[in-house]
C-alpha cells in the first residue's frame, strides 16, 4: 500500500511541475485502468506482500505491455532485479538493473536499497 501511496503523490508531482496543458492530465484511475499500469501496482502490492514469484509475473506483464513512463518501467525492472538477487539469479539481476537504468538514465536505488545485503553488491558492482 505504501507504493499506492507513492504513485499517487508521484502523479500529483508531475501535474503540478507540468507545463498548463491544453486538457488535464490523466487522473490516477485513469492510469491505474491501463494494463501495464495496472500490472505494476499488482507487481508492486505482491511484493510487498512477500509474493515474489506473483511480483515476477506482474512486473513482466507491466512491462511486456507497454508502460508508458520510463519512470515506471525503471521501477518495474527494478523489482525484477530484487526478485532474482533474492533466489540467486545474479545474471538476471544485473540485467534488470541495467534495463531499468537504460529506461531511465537517472534510475538509482536509495541509499538503504543500496545497502542490501542481496542486492546493493550487485547493483553497486554495475553502478559504482
Amino acid at each position: 500500500m505504501k507504493h499506492l501511496a507513492i504513485m499517487v503523490a508521484l502523479v500529483a508531482s508531475l501535474a503540478a511541475c507540468a507545463p498548463a496543458p491544453q486538457q488535464p492530465a490523466p487522473g490516477l484511475t485513469v492510469i491505474a485502468a491501463r494494463p501495464a499500469e495496472r500490472a505494476l501496482l499488482a507487481g508492486m502490492r505482491a511484493y510487498d506482500d512477500a509474493q515474489y514469484a506473483e511480483s515476477e509475473k506482474q512486473m513482466q506483464l507491466a512491462l511486456a505491455t507497454g508502460l508508458a513512463s520510463p519512470k515506471d518501467r525503471a521501477a518495474a525492472n527494478k523489482y525484477l532485479a530484487f526478485v532474482y538477487c533474492t533466489s540467486q539469479r545474479v545474471a538476471q539481476c544485473e540485467d534488470a538493473f541495467r534495463a531499468a537504468r537504460a529506461a531511465d538514465p537517472a534510475f538509482a536505488l536509495s541509499r538503504s536499497e543500496a545497502g542490501h545485503p542481496q542486492w546493493g553488491p550487485v547493483y553497486r558492482k554495475l553502478f559504482p
